[in-house]
């Protein structure tokens, strides 16, 4: 009887958070919904937005933007919607998720996960920045510049608009998603997975792994894979200075002597 009695003592809360999270869930596919709503409605301007690159990269008064399906513009401002929906109902899906996580951590381990909740939308916003008025820009360029004549015959380029848009959401995404490298490395340190020592031993092969990685997930563009590659370098090293002034207050916070660093 006792261990029936502690087997639904511990359902309750079992429970209660089940619901607690289906609420949350509903919460964050509202606004998603909503965000989704509102950004359907200003599709047309979202998509002048995302063409400027493009736009830009052609001489004066040329480019154009083709579709060969009648229905592909409809799908593509649906795509539109979504992407942009989620960028904006974003914080309120991150504030959900923080609250149903909140409650189960310490106080110690809520200020030392805070930061990284909010560095992540910061991380982002620049990759999708440096990829937006940097990369994309430089990219197009590069790619119109293969247009001329060959053989007799005019080589023209005549984007569709799902093609480009799959191309923009795979510049935007790759870069955002790569600058949350940081983030991720801290979590790993503090959460005593990797340390310090064990990054800068194995930088060698994180620059060779960076540049294969900046290699699969952008174009095929030398410039765009150096655009990545440099700043998640940079990013690496920035990490590692972090990693380091972090061990020396946990040592100061202990009130143990300082132990020489490896030479990185």
């Amino acid at each position: 009887m006792a261990v029936i009695k502690d087997i639904d003592e511990t359902q309750a809360p079992l429970l209660d958070h089940l619901i607690e999270l289906r609420a949350r869930l509903v919460r964050c596919v509202l606004a998603l919904a909503i965000a989704f709503g509102i950004s359907l409605y200003f599709a047309d301007p979202i998509l002048g937005f995302l063409i400027q690159p493009l736009k830009n990269s052609f001489a004066e008064g040329e480019g154009q933007l083709i579709f060969t399906k009648l229905y592909e513009v409809f799908f593509v401002e649906l795509k539109v919607a979504l992407f942009a929906g989620f960028c904006l109902s974003f914080p309120i899906i991150a504030n959900q998720l923080w609250a149903f996580i909140a409650p189960g951590l310490y106080a110690k381990e809520k200020k030392a996960f805070l930061p990284f909740l909010l560095a992540t939308p910061i991380l982002f916003t620049m990759g999708a920045a440096l990829a937006y008025y940097v990369v994309m820009p430089t990219a197009f360029r590069w790619f119109l510049g293969f247009e001329g004549t060959a053989g007799g015959l005019e080589i023209q380029a005549l984007p569709t608009a799902n093609e480009y848009l799959g191309l923009v959401m795979q510049f935007i995404l790759a870069f955002g998603m790569s600058f949350l490298l940081p983030v991720l490395l801290l979590l790993l340190h503090r959460a005593g997975i990797v340390t310090r020592d064990q990054l800068v031993s194995a930088r060698r092969y994180v620059i060779v792994g960076v540049v294969a990685l900046a290699a699969i997930i952008t174009p095929p563009d030398p410039g765009s894979q150096l655009l990545l590659a440099i700043p998640l370098l940079l990013l690496f090293e920035g990490s590692l200075v972090l990693m380091r002034l972090t061990e020396k207050r946990r040592k100061a916070e202990a009130g143990k002597p300082e132990e020489p660093q490896s030479a990185s």
